[in-house]
């Protein structure tokens, strides 16, 4: 015997959920920058203002899909509403291509493929993990490992992988994340 009857606590849980759900639809009051003149020293001829954090839920600079609206974000490769690094991000995954991809998060900078056998040794597996560091193009803002596997019997077994496969594998993404950035500064200068 409870000490609640079941249509009254049915009742309550009804009503607690309906505002729960309607708080969720009460307007956000939230305070936006004040518009900038060009005599100020904070003018920024594109718009934003300057010198002035923008709150985001995405963090500084928001989320952006079509490219940055930042002047200078071109530059270093910092911008389309990644955390990290738009080049290397890039280049990682060119270079991964061939792989097929179990996960990939911008935000963290993290690229995750799936075992990959090659043709021509249909015994051996390879998987790699690429970790972007920095939102700079440099050549130490990414690390990466690489794993394989082969095949004994019916099991896969770790196996040891040539010492110069991961450094073959970062300078791939850094050569690529270089033609990258020469052909976004040709295509901008050419505009």
């Amino acid at each position: 015997m409870s000490l609640f009857p079941r249509p009254l606590v049915a009742s309550a849980l009804v009503v607690a959920g309906t505002f729960l759900l309607s708080a969720c639809g009460l307007p956000v009051v939230g305070q936006y920058p004040e518009p900038v003149s060009a005599g100020s020293d904070q003018y920024d001829p594109s718009g934003n203002v300057a010198n002035k954090p923008q709150n985001s839920v995405f963090g500084p600079g928001g989320l952006s899909f079509g490219g940055s609206s930042k002047p200078n974000a071109g530059e270093n490769g910092g911008g389309a509403g990644i955390g990290v690094n738009s080049f290397l991000w890039r280049a990682s995954l060119d270079t991964v291509a061939f792989m097929p991809l179990a996960s990939a998060d911008p935000f963290g900078g993290i690229v995750l493929t799936d075992w990959y056998s090659p043709p021509g040794t249909p015994n051996e597996r390879f998987k790699a993990q690429i970790y972007i560091l920095t939102r700079q193009l440099r050549s130490d803002g990414v690390t990466a490992k690489v794993f394989k596997e082969v095949r004994q019997g019916d099991q896969w077994v770790s196996a040891p992988v040539s010492p110069d496969a991961t450094s073959k594998l970062i300078d791939a993404i850094l050569t690529r994340a270089r033609e990258l950035r020469i052909a976004s500064a040709a295509a901008t200068s050419g505009s």
